[in-house]
């Protein structure tokens, strides 16, 4: 990992959520070998500062390895940033879909990207989940799990690729860090929300 551009605290708060259904293992920017993923059943991206620089300073030498574990039917979960970087810029694996920032939208209920609680519904139950300038997925052929208020989709799932734009990992301490944010706290909720997602796409 490479904080903050692949931050450790989304990575940790991935493997808390899912640890108890799955093993990690974790790679860098450094080139890994060419049996890596044979015994991996899903690539995962977390929230970070990433960019266009970082993504290629920090996948060129998988991307590649990655793009063919998804070609090769492996699973991708992409949250935030890792979301952003399955679009058609970055490893562009997505089909008629692409991740745009949901600050910019139309109807967008945030011009901000600073750490918020912001209301979506996640299969039909209201939550507030926690955003840090996170993307919308616009676009088709994509089964909608969780839309923002204005009705982009926030999470969605296309063949065996998961994306979520919002941070369903973070942790209490997330939002302790912020005196708006303690209220939001969803209690370990959202980290089932994310286990069963997962469990979706693998």
């Amino acid at each position: 990992m490479h904080q903050p551009y692949c931050s450790v605290d989304s990575a940790n708060g991935i493997i808390l959520s899912l640890s108890s259904h799955y093993n990690f293992k974790l790679f860098s920017k450094d080139a890994v070998e060419d049996s890596f993923f044979d015994d991996v059943d899903a690539v995962c991206y977390p929230g970070g500062l990433g960019d266009a620089d970082s993504f290629y300073s920090l996948t060129s030498k998988n991307s590649e390895a990655v793009k063919n574990f998804v070609a090769q039917g492996g699973a991708y979960l992409g949250i935030c940033m890792g979301a952003y970087w399955a679009g058609k810029e970055y490893f562009d694996i997505l089909k008629d879909i692409d991740a745009v920032q949901y600050i910019t939208r139309p109807g967008t209920d945030t011009r901000r990207p600073h750490p918020k609680g912001v209301p979506v519904t996640w299969l039909g139950q209201k939550e507030n989940m926690y955003f840090y300038d996170g993307c919308a997925l616009v676009g088709n052929n994509m089964n909608v799990v969780a839309t923002y208020s204005n009705g982009d989709a926030m999470a969605i799932i296309q063949d065996k690729i998961g994306l979520i734009g919002c941070h369903p990992e973070s942790e209490k301490w997330w939002y302790d860090l912020h005196t708006w944010m303690p209220r939001h706290w969803h209690e370990g909720r959202h980290h089932k929300l994310l286990l069963d997602f997962v469990q979706k796409i693998i």
